[in-house]
């Protein structure tokens, strides 16, 4: 797996300008693998850590352990993953989503687990979402739930180019890879709660600031509640960190078939290779039954 520390560490003491809009993305490369960005939320000590599940799990120790599984899977069909980090350390928003736009990256898939404040809602709230950028949350709970991921009701996402003719020509740019990522939601979603047979919570959209800087198809995924009892024990599993790990890689593989390579042979190009052949979503993972 491909990492930039070095760049992550730049960036962290010079980082981006939030009027900054990305570059559009071009068309996946036919001849090359397909490139995914995988980003462990959160890092480094408190109050980076993240969520607090039982017996002082943390959030970020779950999202990486995931992401470098995911990485593993994914590698094992082909892809190339560029993991954000790799290790227990603190990492800007800003240098993230740098990473994954200087990779190249044909998708990005930002790890995260739930958590709820109350005694009550920890004891109930349970299941998997994944979320795609949007400025208008699901609801009051994907408005809040982004304010915590983004560090708070202060922060905002990044702001348009004060160019209002630049701004609307970097939105259609842009548009296409922000459509995709309702499509790359769905089959994530999908994966989950059928391989890991949880509770589905839906596909829903909020304003994070880690996907609203990024050049591809982009989600946040919400793989359980640390803060449940029961399903808090099973994320420290690292046999149920791999049943994640494969939902994501067959979610991410099954939406670089349907719609990444469909689009690049209606163009008339040779699909994109996985070096040597054609990256397509596999029958089983890991040993996982295919989803078809």
């Amino acid at each position: 797996m491909r990492l930039a520390l070095a760049l992550a560490a730049a960036l962290a003491a010079a980082p981006a300008s939030a009027g900054d809009e990305p570059e559009a993305k071009a068309e996946p490369a036919p001849d090359r693998a397909l490139v995914v960005a995988i980003d462990p939320g959160h890092g480094g000590p408190h109050p980076h850590a993240g969520a607090r599940g039982p017996r002082k799990l943390y959030e970020k120790t779950v999202a990486l352990a995931v992401a470098q599984k995911l990485g593993a899977f994914l590698e094992a069909e082909g892809a190339t993953a560029v993991l954000t980090r790799e290790e227990d350390v603190e990492l800007p928003l800003s240098a993230r989503a740098h990473i994954a736009n200087e990779a190249d990256a044909d998708v990005f898939l930002s790890i995260h687990c739930n958590s709820m404040a109350t005694a009550e809602g920890r004891q109930q709230a349970q299941g998997v979402e994944t979320y795609f950028l949007s400025p208008d949350p699901t609801d009051a709970e994907a408005r809040l739930l982004a304010e915590l991921e983004n560090g708070g009701p202060a922060a905002m996402p990044v702001t348009r180019q004060s160019d209002p003719v630049k701004g609307l020509l970097d939105d259609l740019s842009l548009g296409q890879a922000r459509n995709d990522s309702a499509r790359l939601a769905e089959f994530v979603q999908r994966q989950m709660v059928r391989t890991l047979r949880a509770q589905g919570r839906g596909v829903r959209q909020a304003p994070f600031l880690v996907l609203s800087a990024l050049k591809m198809p982009a989600v946040l995924v919400e793989v359980g509640f640390i803060s449940h009892p029961q399903e808090g024990r099973k994320l420290a599993r690292d046999g149920y960190q791999e049943r994640i790990a494969k939902a994501l890689a067959q979610g991410v593989l099954q939406f670089a078939d349907a719609v990444l390579q469909k689009r690049l042979v209606a163009a008339g190009e040779r699909p994109k290779q996985a070096a040597p052949a054609p990256v397509k979503p596999p029958r089983s993972v890991a040993g996982l039954p295919g989803s078809r």
